[in-house]
């Protein structure tokens, strides 16, 4: 598997690295590039930092009660210190995510703990491949293991699971894309994990772009305020620069909104049939605009239908949602006393 399927189109505000083109509110868009290592960028480090805080708040309160008097330095300080090498070692097969973890958690260490990455994230790992060696001191090695391995198995569980349905979906002109349906506090990263896995990213948050959803609906229509023209028209005046989604969930709501200035419609809970019809009648009308995306109940058994109906994207909360952890360990490799100066 590579690194990256080749895509179709990747929508509005959904950020990945790529060639743009212009949707028709002006906004740009990008084209996903074929092959292109998943990138860990600063939004990812930021949020990467903040959650070792808070994991090392939790798992060293006051240091660690198990290793630091067995394999600590002594206490005349005199000794030599206890040092070993390691390895991150898959338990079964799928995509690795999360590498970069492993140098920026011992980074931090005093002494330094060696790291070298045998398996960059996006690449495909089988049973018993390294995704990265460390050697240096056993106490700083053994108080981070858990920590470190916590990060690895999330990702790569997520960057697994996405692999496989990017698997099922094959050739397909349709587009697979993640939602904010992420653990609090971890969006870039497990959005990072589904990148790794070769699917792309819906929009990261609330500021990124337009999505009327069917509560915004209920409730303008309890006030009276109005209609899809009219919520259209306020939110282009808002912001016109933004890519500017709506939700339907019947083909009445569908039929209404076709012809107005949006760049997509996302089809919430429809039937293959009625996936065709929307294509169909979107095709017949205005050619490939609005892009349409179909969401809410789809399975992996389903993918391939649903993405056969035509549709432009394939939202799957799954991604992330859903993902079981992959299976990791730390192997030792070797064990060794560090004496002064080496």
């Amino acid at each position: 598997m590579g690194l990256i399927r080749p895509s179709a189109i990747l929508l509005g505000f959904w950020r990945v690295y790529g060639t743009r083109y212009i949707s028709q509110s002006g906004f740009q868009a990008w084209h996903f590039a074929v092959d292109m290592p998943p990138k860990f960028g600063e939004r990812e480090l930021l949020e990467l930092r903040g959650l070792i805080d808070l994991a090392l708040r939790e798992d060293l309160p006051g240091g660690d009660a198990t290793t630091d008097p067995l394999v600590g330095p002594t206490r005349d300080g005199a000794g030599p210190l206890a040092g070993m090498a390691a390895r991150f070692v898959a338990r079964e097969s799928g995509v690795a995510a999360g590498v970069p973890v492993v140098k920026e958690l011992f980074g931090r260490s005093t002494p330094a703990v060696e790291v070298v990455v045998r398996t960059p994230d996006g690449q495909p790992l089988s049973a018993g491949v390294t995704l990265a060696e460390v050697r240096g001191p056993a106490a700083e090695i053994l108080r981070l293991e858990r920590t470190v391995l916590n990060f690895l198995q999330r990702l790569s569980g997520i960057a697994s699971g996405t692999a496989k349905w990017v698997e099922e979906l094959g050739d397909s002109h349709a587009e697979l894309v993640d939602t904010r349906k992420t653990t609090p506090g971890w969006r870039y990263l497990e959005k990072y994990a589904v990148r790794c896995g070769g699917a792309s990213n819906h929009r990261f948050n609330l500021s990124d772009g337009v999505l009327v959803k069917d509560n915004h609906i209920a409730v303008l229509r309890e006030l009276g305020r109005g209609d899809f023209p009219d919520w259209v028209a306020t939110l282009r005046a808002a912001a016109s620069e933004l890519f500017l989604q709506v939700e339907v969930d019947t083909r009445e709501q569908f039929t209404s909104v076709l012809g107005l200035p949006i760049d997509a419609v996302l089809l919430d809970n429809f039937g293959v049939d009625d996936l065709k019809w929307a294509v169909e009648r979107r095709n017949a009308q205005h050619a490939s605009r609005p892009l349409l995306e179909a969401s809410g109940g789809i399975q992996r058994s389903t993918l391939k239908a649903v993405a056969a109906t035509g549709v432009d994207r394939i939202s799957v909360g799954a991604l992330t949602h859903s993902a079981p952890s992959l299976d990791i360990a730390l192997d030792i490799i070797d064990a060794f006393e560090i004496r002064g100066g080496s």
